[in-house]
């Protein structure tokens, strides 16, 4: 129940708002959701109350009064069972668990809701009938066609789309979660919690609660999974900071590229339903594709992979769920920043309103929940918020350009218009590339890309003419058409022997299936190696036929991966 008490005082009105909270199970006690004082020098008392009802409903702070359920953070407690929303996420996961493939409401098909390989036919593993137990997964009974064409495989990955459509995912888990809790006698405002990596501390380490085989009760533990290698592949599970990072939370464009942001944007490209794509969106890229990458990571021998590294089965480990509540709270907070998601109608409605597959999600009773993004677009549209919301808004994020930051350091600040404006639809010009499919393998792979000199020549004006209202080209380097069988692995890029920056291998394998979406042209890998060319400018250094460009592969690389490249390419973005 929450409570909204209004105190005049000395001309100042204070509204708080708070929440009565018996979560623990021994007595009531009193949380406070928000505060806000307002100057009034007169007012009626009709006045006041519709101020009052006003703040009430419309606070968009960090308590918004909408929100019934507070997501925290997993390691609160150390990240052990001591932490309640841990204990019964397991014994609420136990019991979607105990359900059969074909219920709705169980753990398996809520797995197959993002991505599965049980109607999909797999030679061996990754098929869920090849998947080691603990969890012990099952393959039957199936679903009918009509539901299998209604729910399964539905995520949506490099997209505009990836964001708001894993938000409703949580949101209609959680639920489940939260039904099921209830009935085991558990807290009525039971949240998800989330794994924030990159928070302070130890935090980059995987909470304990979901290394441990047996719950306090000595029961079996539902949190605990069999493949999960992490980054070693000795399951010790943790985080690498970096190549890790929250640097996407400096993007101000959801969709595009200017001087702040790298194309395609923080929120990923325009797309129509893809549930796979070609190029993620910089906030999938990093740190979401990375943390899958390393939490599932692969076997000491390398003949399996963990189910965080692949799609079709990520969904089947527990951890899944907690690292996309990061995901969804770095969108909130990105939000709380000041930034602003999509208003076109393509994306507010969703791939539905253009014939495409719509999102739809099973609830606790009979009804689906049929969404778009529209409705979950705003921290205020929805039924939760995340604890520390408002407090991780406010902390800045450095500029992505190291000539924005020297221009600054002259006095010289871009304009608003500069700083707002989206490049996107602005010319893109091939500077060099290396064509033909290169494989790669353990050693890595080197490769000279030939400069075309007018187009780098270009490039150095921009950068010789930089200016409060001409801000220097951006500079990309495309690895394309990546292919392979295995996605337990990433690739560090170097340029002139400087590092670029590392790409996750997450969704390799499906979007290289010759029976996919895109008949097997892989993805597209793209890094920002702006700072790189800025710096060979500056030293001079950019004068030259060619660029050195180094691939190495973070883990070994087997045969049977058949990792490879089609193309390695240099653009430019700018003024041309």
């Amino acid at each position: 129940m929450n409570l909204l008490v209004v105190v005049y005082l000395g001309g100042y009105v204070t509204y708080t708002s708070y929440r009565v909270d018996n979560s623990d199970g021994i007595g009531c006690w009193l949380r406070v959701i928000w505060s806000r004082s307002v100057s009034f020098t007169h007012f009626s008392s009709s006045e006041l109350i519709e101020s009052a009802i006003s703040w009430f409903l419309t606070d968009q702070g960090e308590w918004n009064i909408m929100s019934n359920y507070t997501r925290s953070n997993a390691w609160d407690h150390n990240g052990t069972f001591e932490n309640s929303d841990l204990f019964w996420y397991a014994k609420g996961v136990g019991v979607m668990q105990s359900r059969s493939l074909d219920d709705p409401n169980s753990w398996w098909f809520f797995a197959a809701i993002h991505g599965e390989y049980v109607y999909t036919p797999q030679r061996g593993y990754p098929g869920w009938a090849y998947i080691p137990p603990t969890p012990a997964v099952p393959t039957s009974p199936l679903p009918s066609q009509a539901v299998y064409d209604t729910y399964w495989n539905q995520c949506q990955h490099q997209s505009w789309y990836f964001l708001p459509w894993h938000r409703g995912y949580l949101i209609a888990l959680e639920q489940q979660l939260r039904e099921a809790i209830i009935g085991l006698g558990g807290p009525k405002n039971w949240a998800l919690p989330y794994w924030n990596y990159l928070g302070a501390g130890a935090e980059y380490k995987m909470p304990p609660a979901f290394q441990q085989r047996t719950l306090p009760d000595a029961t079996p533990n539902p949190l605990f999974v069999t493949a999960r290698y992490g980054p070693q592949g000795d399951a010790d599970i943790y985080i690498p900071i970096p190549p890790v990072s929250r640097q996407c939370m400096s993007n101000d464009l959801f969709t595009g590229s200017n001087i702040n942001t790298p194309r395609p944007g923080f929120g990923g490209p325009e797309t129509g339903f893809s549930h796979n794509g070609r190029q993620s969106g910089n906030l999938e890229s990093n740190p979401h594709n990375q943390v899958h990458v390393d939490v599932g990571g692969e076997a000491p021998d390398g003949s399996l992979w963990g189910l965080m590294s692949d799609p079709g089965i990520a969904a089947l480990d527990p951890i899944f769920y907690l690292h996309h509540a990061n995901i969804d709270r770095m969108w909130a907070v990105w939000n709380a920043s000041g930034n602003v998601n999509p208003t076109s109608d393509k994306w507010l409605q969703g791939p539905a309103a253009a014939g495409e597959r719509g999102f739809i999600m099973p609830k606790p009773g009979a009804t689906p929940w049929v969404y778009t993004p529209q409705e979950v677009d705003d921290m205020a549209k929805v039924d939760y918020t995340y604890a520390g919301l408002s407090a991780e808004a406010a902390q800045p994020v450095s500029a992505t350009l190291p000539s924005t930051k020297r221009m600054a350091q002259f006095g010289v600040e871009f304009s608003e218009a500069v700083l707002m404006a989206d490049n996107s639809d602005s010319d893109s010009e091939l500077l060099g590339a290396q064509d033909g499919r290169q494989k790669i393998e353990s050693s890595g792979l080197r490769a000279s890309v030939k400069l075309d000199s007018g187009a780098r020549n270009k490039m150095l004006s921009s950068f010789a003419a930089a200016s409060a209202s001409a801000p220097p080209n951006r500079a990309y380097l495309q690895l394309e058409n990546v292919r392979g069988t295995r996605d337990a692995n990433k690739l560090n890029v170097f340029v002139n022997g400087s590092p670029a920056g590392s790409v996750a291998l997450f969704g390799l394998r499906r979007a290289s299936m010759k029976d996919g979406e895109h008949g097997g042209s892989g993805l597209t890998l793209e890094v920002d190696i702006t700072s790189i060319i800025d710096t060979l400018h500056l030293d001079n250094a950019l004068d030259v036929d060619a660029l050195d460009v180094q691939i190495l592969p973070e883990r070994g690389v087997a045969a049977e991966a058949e990792l490879s490249v089609g193309r390695i390419s240099i653009y430019r973005e700018g003024n041309l």
